[in-house]
């Protein structure tokens, strides 16, 4: 499985650079890659999120991506090039909100290690300082602890509780609502 997570050098795509990890935006010759790595993780990911596991629908996020209101972010592995998670902004609203709202997921086998904290440091930078937005809110499920984690080590505070919030995997879920504004946000890695 190693060898098919594997992706091609990172090139013009890159968008940050981590001690190791990088940031880069999707594009169609990680399909293969991609989908091994949502596939090794559906166990994982259940009842959490469901990214995409077929071709059809790599192809439509990456369409996705080509609009105003979404940046697809993949997070690799420096060493070895691997995706080792996934960061969605969507719903970008500009004006006088400039704010996003933040979706995430790690590939089973690279949890545990912070690389998913260097990651998740690194869109803070692209979103706050590349995309100049205010403010993003991720939604998360309460029972979802390494999520939670995740976001309270960046420093995002809960805001409140949605029931029903998102349907994930055919069900609505409850979320809570994380945000953090750019004036709260304490970088840990050097630009």
């Amino acid at each position: 499985m190693e060898q098919m997570r594997k992706l091609a050098p990172v090139n013009q795509h890159l968008l940050a650079r981590g001690p190791r990890v990088v940031l880069r935006a999707p594009r169609a010759e990680d399909q293969e890659a991609f989908l091994a790595a949502t596939r090794a993780s559906r166990r994982f990911h259940r009842p959490w999120v469901a990214p995409a596991t077929t071709p059809e629908a790599f192809r439509a996020y990456l369409r996705r991506n080509e609009g105003d209101d979404f940046e697809a972010l993949l997070a690799c592995e420096r060493e070895s090039d691997s995706i080792i998670g996934a960061f969605n902004l969507s719903q970008i609203f500009r004006g006088g909100f400039q704010n996003a709202y933040l979706g995430y997921w790690a590939v089973h086998g690279f949890q545990g290690r912070g690389l998913m904290s260097e990651a998740l440091q690194l869109v803070l930078g692209y979103t706050f300082r590349t995309l100049k937005l205010h403010r993003v809110e991720a939604n998360i499920q309460p029972g979802n602890a390494a999520s939670r984690a995740l976001v309270l080590r960046a420093g995002f505070r809960m805001e409140g509780f949605s029931p029903r919030y998102l349907k994930v995997a055919g069900r609505w879920r409850d979320h809570e609502r994380w945000a953090l504004c750019r004036e709260d946000w304490r970088p840990t890695l050097s630009r």
